[in-house]
């Protein structure tokens, strides 16, 4: 599927959402309609729901990896930095669920909305 990490893709996701914010600075083609605002909102809810996916299976790996004994903490602290990673992962896909539905909704609005020539 892929020769990349998941820590280059999720660079890469994030690149992506850098170049997203500087395209989406001013008036330019394909940056000028409702339309485009629709189908922009419409991707990052896709995007959004996909992420409860991967904090889940992040998780995972935390958990196998506890299980067969192959962490440890710096701060001698592994069982509060796993109890706080899992807490934060957790949260993180409740957010990104929150943040799905208020796309959904935003696009929802967005779909009656049209361009009006002057």
């Amino acid at each position: 599927m892929t020769d990349k990490t998941p820590a280059q893709l999720a660079d890469a996701a994030g690149d992506a959402i850098r170049a997203l914010n500087h395209a989406t600075l001013g008036r330019q083609a394909d940056w000028e309609y409702p339309g485009d605002a629709y189908s922009v909102v419409g991707n990052l809810a896709h995007m959004a729901g996909m992420l409860p996916q991967a904090l889940d299976q992040i998780a995972q790996l935390l958990k196998r990896l506890e299980g067969e004994g192959h962490l440890k903490s710096d701060r001698d602290t592994l069982a509060d930095d796993l109890e706080a990673a899992h807490d934060g992962l957790t949260i993180a896909a409740g957010a990104a669920e929150t943040l799905r539905g208020a796309l959904d909704r935003a696009q929802n609005g967005l779909g009656s909305v049209a361009y009006k020539e002057d």
